[in-house]
């Protein structure tokens, strides 16, 4: 008692409660912070004082030296119960902290399906999942990571089905980490990448039940976090980016045309305010006639080259979606809305920019915003200075050199040592059939050739 009460010294919310029982004095130890008073008082207090036998059989006994796990149960939300005449003490399972209920995602939306999203809590994501695959070959790893932080992971799979390879793998990439803290899965998701260097995520990150049992079904891994929202499944291709899970619950010709959208409209995105700065500063000849003289008439007044005339108002847009992100959601939106109108407007009115390359530069943006994955907006958006500076230093071979090097740095990535192009270059011929053409459901029997999974 007095180590612990040593090493424990400055923890304020530890609680140390000495209760008289028929077997003698009890002490009670708990942090106050993780466990409710509720359930102290039903399964501490009031079996120590009426029915003490009940303590025996829900309990774990510990042993006394083995010191650093008795700390780690009290640090965890466990309760500990120390009898002094015997000189014995147990440890029961007491966390009970508050979390988050159940809601909404507001960051990957649907119309047509479920609509739960994962909170913070482990045990409650673990539930959503297992709750829609209700099969004991669904297995959970759990997991200790963060030398500072002892943050806990769960890792799932479904044995039967699992690449065993991938599996192995993924385990082997976590115990070589040596990281003091995970505040987010996603500091664990750039640890473990094949390439941590690329702009692209190689690991799928979302917070949505429904698609993490779709991917677990088809042989993949899932890893959750406690304290984090999202969960890592893994591996991914580069076409599943673009791919929503209310695809699924869309007809086969509504998916189809969505994927294509957003597919297309990522190489939109870095390509529309290039093509500006290359027609204007090297190639106007690629322009009909009639448009160039609109070009020329707009950019009249405009004292710059194209080059930082696109840079000046790409930034702009840019420091009004961090300042609209940052503010409170109502005062944020307004920002957004009107400090895009009248920032615009008065550029143009001042001479400072061109009214088409507005149009041009808010296309682009909305186009930034289709990809499902948040972290895919991101990546095109720091692609597109790539392709603006190479617009403004070479005009289209520039582009060209650029789109090679973005082809090029595609095709050498690997998620957990599978290509990251699949499906796009098959690793099996089914796998178009769920590309950027989406098939009938009926079609869609097969596993994906880069889950490489033991059934087909």
């Amino acid at each position: 008692m007095e180590k612990i009460k040593n090493h424990t010294g400055r923890i304020n919310d530890l609680i140390f409660k000495k209760i008289p029982t028929d077997e003698g004095i009890v002490t009670v130890i708990y942090t106050r912070s993780l466990v409710e008073k509720m359930a102290l008082q039903v399964m501490i207090f009031v079996p120590l004082a009426n029915h003490i036998n009940q303590i025996h059989q829900v309990s774990e006994k510990l042993e006394t030296t083995n010191f650093p796990e008795i700390l780690n149960r009290l640090i965890s939300g466990q309760t500990l119960l120390y009898f002094h005449h015997t000189n014995m003490l147990l440890c029961i399972d007491t966390y009970s902290a508050p979390t988050r209920s159940i809601t909404n995602t507001e960051t990957e939306s649907t119309v047509i399906g479920p609509q739960d999203a994962f909170t913070e809590s482990l045990e409650t994501n673990i539930s959503l999942v297992k709750r829609r695959i209700q099969n004991p070959s669904l297995k959970n790893e759990a997991r200790t990571i963060g030398t500072e932080t002892n943050t806990k992971i769960s890792i799932l799979f479904i044995e039967g089905i699992v690449n065993k390879d991938n599996l192995d793998k993924i385990n082997q990439r976590i115990d070589k980490l040596h990281y003091p803290a995970f505040s987010d899965i996603s500091i664990l998701k750039q640890l473990i990448e094949d390439n941590p260097l690329s702009p692209f995520p190689q690991y799928y990150m979302t917070v949505r039940p429904d698609s993490v049992t779709n991917y677990l079904l088809d042989g993949r891994i899932a890893i959750f976090m406690d304290n984090s929202q999202a969960a890592i499944v893994c591996p991914t291709t580069f076409l599943e980016m673009f791919i929503s899970v209310e695809d699924y619950y869309n007809r086969w010709t509504t998916a189809s045309l969505l994927r294509m959208l957003r597919f297309f409209g990522f190489f939109l995105t870095i390509m529309i305010t290039p093509m500006y700065v290359s027609a204007l500063t090297f190639h106007p000849e690629i322009l009909p006639y009639e448009l160039l003289l609109n070009l020329q008439e707009s950019r009249s007044k405009v004292p710059f080259p194209p080059l930082i005339e696109v840079l000046f108002l790409e930034l702009i847009i840019e420091v009004l979606r961090e300042a609209g992100s940052r503010m409170p959601a109502k005062v944020g939106q307004t920002i957004g809305i009107v400090g895009g109108i009248v920032i615009g407007t008065a550029a143009v009115e001042a001479g400072l920019i061109s009214n088409i390359l507005v149009v041009l530069v808010a296309t682009s943006a909305l186009l930034s915003f289709l990809p499902p994955i948040f972290l895919m907006s991101n990546t095109s958006r720091f692609v597109r200075y790539i392709f603006i500076l190479s617009a403004g230093l070479f005009g289209l071979y520039g582009q060209m050199l650029a789109f090679a090097w973005l082809i090029s740095h595609l095709l050498n990535l690997n998620s957990l040592g599978t290509p990251f192009m699949s499906p796009v270059i098959p690793r099996k011929a089914a796998d178009l059939m769920d590309s950027i053409i989406r098939f009938p459901i009926a079609f869609l029997k097969g596993k994906k050739g880069i889950s490489n999974s033991k059934k087909k």
